[in-house]
C-alpha cells in the first residue's frame, strides 16, 4: 500500500480574508482615541474651494474652521498641506493658520499629498496611529491621501463635509471608494462630538461655541436654554 505522506496545512485564501475582516471590524467598533489622533487639513484652498458643489463654500469654510479650533482646544497635532499654493490652486484659507500659527504647513507640488515624503515624515513624526483627514477636494485630495495611509496600517476618518465635492456623483464615488478600503466617514459635528467625549471637562463651553459656528441651530437651542435657566433663576428668589 503506498505511504500516507502529511503536508503542513496552509490557511486557506478565504480564510486570510476572514481573519483580515474580522481584524477591521473589531477596529471599526471601537470609538476614536482623542489623544492618540493627529488632525491633517489638505488642500482647503481658496481656489479649490470654488470647484466644491456639494456645500456652499460658506459650509465647508465654516465646517474646516471648526476642526482646526477643535484641535486647537485640545492640543491636537495638525498637518497643514497645499498643493501649488502660489499657482491655480490658490492659497489655504488664513483662517487655518490664524488659529494653528503652529501646526506643520507643506506646500508640495505633488497631487497625493502621501507622494511627498516630507509630508508622510511629518505624520509619522506625530506618533500617531490615528489620523482625522479633510481635504479638498474629496474626490482627490481626501481620498488619495487616506486610502494611501490606510495602506501602511494607520485608522482613517475622513471628514466629508469638511472636504467638498465637485458634484454628486463625485461625492457618492469617492464617499463608496473610502468606505472599501476602510476609511471610517464622519460629519464635522460628530467628529468634533467624538473627540470632546464628555460635558464634564472644564472646556465645555468652548466646545458649545464651536457647535454653534457651524450650526446654528444649536445656538438657538442654548440661547432658549439660557432664557429659561434665567427666568427659572430669577423665579426662585
Amino acid at each position: 500500500m503506498p505511504s500516507h505522506q502529511s503536508y503542513p496545512k496552509y490557511p486557506h485564501h478565504h480564510d486570510k480574508v476572514k481573519s483580515k475582516n474580522t481584524e477591521q471590524k473589531n477596529t471599526l467598533k471601537q470609538l476614536l482615541d482623542p489623544h492618540d489622533a493627529a488632525l491633517l487639513l489638505i488642500d482647503n484652498q481658496s481656489g479649490l474651494f470654488q470647484l466644491v458643489n456639494d456645500l456652499t463654500v460658506t459650509e465647508l469654510r465654516r465646517n474646516v474652521v471648526a476642526l482646526a479650533k477643535m484641535a486647537k482646544l485640545v492640543d491636537m497635532p495638525t498637518i497643514t498641506t497645499a498643493s501649488t499654493p502660489e499657482g491655480q490652486n490658490g492659497p489655504l484659507i488664513p483662517e487655518i493658520f490664524s488659529i494653528l500659527p503652529d501646526s506643520t504647513y507643506i506646500s508640495r507640488k505633488d497631487i497625493n499629498a502621501w507622494d511627498n515624503p516630507i509630508f508622510v515624515d511629518a505624520v509619522k513624526k506625530t506618533g500617531k496611529n490615528t489620523l482625522i483627514i479633510a481635504g479638498t477636494l474629496s474626490s482627490v485630495c481626501l481620498a488619495f491621501p487616506a486610502i494611501s495611509a490606510l495602506a501602511e496600517g494607520y485608522k482613517v476618518y475622513v471628514v466629508m463635509d469638511a472636504s467638498g465635492s465637485e458634484s454628486k456623483m463625485s461625492f457618492d464615488t469617492s464617499l463608496a471608494r473610502l468606505i472599501q478600503a476602510g476609511a471610517i466617514p464622519m460629519s464635522t459635528f460628530a467628529m468634533i462630538s467624538e473627540v470632546q467625549k464628555t460635558w464634564n471637562r472644564p472646556d465645555a463651553d468652548q466646545f458649545i461655541e464651536i457647535y454653534a459656528e457651524i450650526l446654528p441651530e444649536y445656538k438657538l437651542l442654548i440661547e432658549s436654554y439660557e432664557k429659561a435657566r434665567a427666568v427659572g433663576k430669577k423665579e426662585s428668589e
